[in-house]
């Protein structure tokens, strides 16, 4: 392959490997409670550099929930879900593209038998297998960005039926995170938001069973 042709594989390899080593040496300050107080001191810049950081960690396999968590206590139930899904779209987007051109051996080593599952799946139903997958994940969600790559659907399809479909997580998730910090601070006000997270997730699994049965008959 020549030079020219691989420079931007291999800036990508690079940037890869510096968010790598960033991850190792700071891994602490991805934990909700520290990046909530980190975040705080940063000003008008904190929503930009917190979705930069929530994509950059869901590239680099690092727990979605605590993520969201942290944007939950850092900006409060209504921004912080919405700075959350931000966050998730564009590392989702990013990773899937990762997988496409240039980290499909890896992708696979990874995800093992479930990836055959994965492309019969977006195969039969396309963008609709992708929402339920996001809605009820087989596979976590880090992860399931990278498997999605290797399959036929194309790029915008499958970044806008996941932005949709993981809207309730974001929420949930969110909810949570506010929930406990409101918890930490003494404020029982939060609880209900931490109840109201708990049932938008237990929707969310509901919802692609009740489709299901709903198109048996048919």
């Amino acid at each position: 392959m020549p030079v020219r042709a691989a420079a931007p594989r291999l800036i990508a390899l690079a940037l890869l490997a510096a968010a790598i080593v960033w991850l190792a040496t700071h891994r602490a300050a991805l934990q909700p409670g520290e990046m909530a107080a980190r975040l705080a001191t940063l000003g008008p810049w904190a929503p930009a550099i917190f979705v930069v950081v929530y994509a950059l960690g869901a590239v680099l396999l690092f727990p979605a929930a605590l993520l969201s968590f942290a944007g939950g206590a850092a900006f409060g139930p209504v921004w912080g879900a919405v700075l959350d899904l931000a966050g998730a779209t564009l590392g989702a987007g990013a990773a899937f593209l990762a997988a496409r051109y240039f980290a499909a051996g890896w992708v696979r080593r990874r995800v093992g038998g479930r990836l055959g599952r994965l492309i019969a799946g977006v195969e039969a139903e396309g963008w609709r297998f992708v929402a339920a997958v996001r809605l009820v994940p087989l596979i976590p969600y880090a992860l399931l960005n990278y498997a999605l790559g290797l399959t036929r659907i194309g790029f915008w399809p499958y970044l806008a039926a996941s932005a949709a479909c993981m809207i309730p997580g974001s929420i949930a998730y969110t909810w949570l995170g506010y929930a406990g910090r409101e918890a930490a601070d003494g404020n029982a006000a939060g609880l209900r938001y931490g109840l109201l997270g708990l049932g938008v997730l237990g929707l969310a699994a509901f919802v692609p069973r009740m489709v299901r049965r709903l198109r048996a008959p048919a």
